[in-house]
């Protein structure tokens, strides 16, 4: 099994409150204690709002957490081209861009996420809610390779996440407790229909701000939707989304 995103909140790094919050600790020794049984063997380490873009914890928990492990990352609006690719020999592989809980320039957002992928191959993560896709539709056009966590967050946007996905673009199966989709099973069956390498598993561990954490049910949800195609959207799908 392959989790495609976990956030490692580590004491020893400092984070940045977020709309006045800020997350209690939740080390790779934490998370490993959380899926012991699941078969997880490998995964994304995904920045979250309150870790900023200092990158220190995220090099330190891919170093510790070995092979089979990459990082998604938020850069400074000044980082340098040889920023990206210490990154990238680190073990990071894409760019993350949280919507939800940031102001974004766009104009920024779309020249970052060109030049990790011409650097780097790096692809973008977004954070938002699908309602939002129609009006990022010009940065998508102009973006090779997007990924979209936690289904869209809301099920009015899943039309706007459908055309995306027929399109090529991924979507994380991930934060169940955290969106706001009336069925979230028959959101799996309708992404799977369109396009069934589009889905990728993750945990989304520790849940923080979701209304629940992961739990083993969210898995046989899964398994129900996608059928055959469940090894590849427990690991296969992401691991070639991350390049492993």
């Amino acid at each position: 099994m392959f989790d495609a995103h976990v956030h490692i909140i580590d004491p020893r790094f400092a984070l940045v409150e977020n709309d006045g919050y800020l997350p209690d600790p939740f080390t790779i020794a934490d998370y490993r204690a959380r899926v012991d049984g699941f078969g997880v063997d490998g995964g994304a380490v995904v920045t979250a709002s309150y870790q900023g873009t200092n990158q220190d914890y995220l090099v330190a928990a891919l170093e510790e957490l070995g092979p089979g492990w990459v990082g998604v990352t938020q850069l400074p609006e000044d980082a340098t081209d040889e920023d990206i690719l210490a990154l990238d020999r680190a073990g990071v592989r894409a760019l993350r861009f949280n919507l939800r809980r940031s102001a974004t320039d766009v104009k920024l957002l779309t020249t970052q996420a060109l030049r990790a992928w011409e650097l780097a191959g790096w692809h973008a993560e977004f954070y938002v809610d699908a309602a939002l896709l129609l009006s990022l539709e010009p940065v998508f056009k102009k973006l090779p390779a997007v990924s979209v966590d936690h289904l869209g967050m809301s099920t009015r946007g899943l039309p706007y996440l459908l055309n995306l996905v027929d399109r090529g673009v991924k979507v994380k199966a991930t934060g169940f407790g955290r969106a706001t989709i009336d069925d979230v099973g028959d959101a799996l069956r309708r992404i799977h229909r369109v396009n069934p390498g589009a889905l990728m598993f993750g945990t989304d561990l520790p849940g923080t701000r979701a209304r629940r954490a992961f739990e083993s049910a969210d898995l046989d949800l899964i398994t129900e939707s996608v059928g055959d195609d469940l090894e590849a959207v427990l690991g296969g799908n992401a691991r070639a989304w991350y390049r492993l």
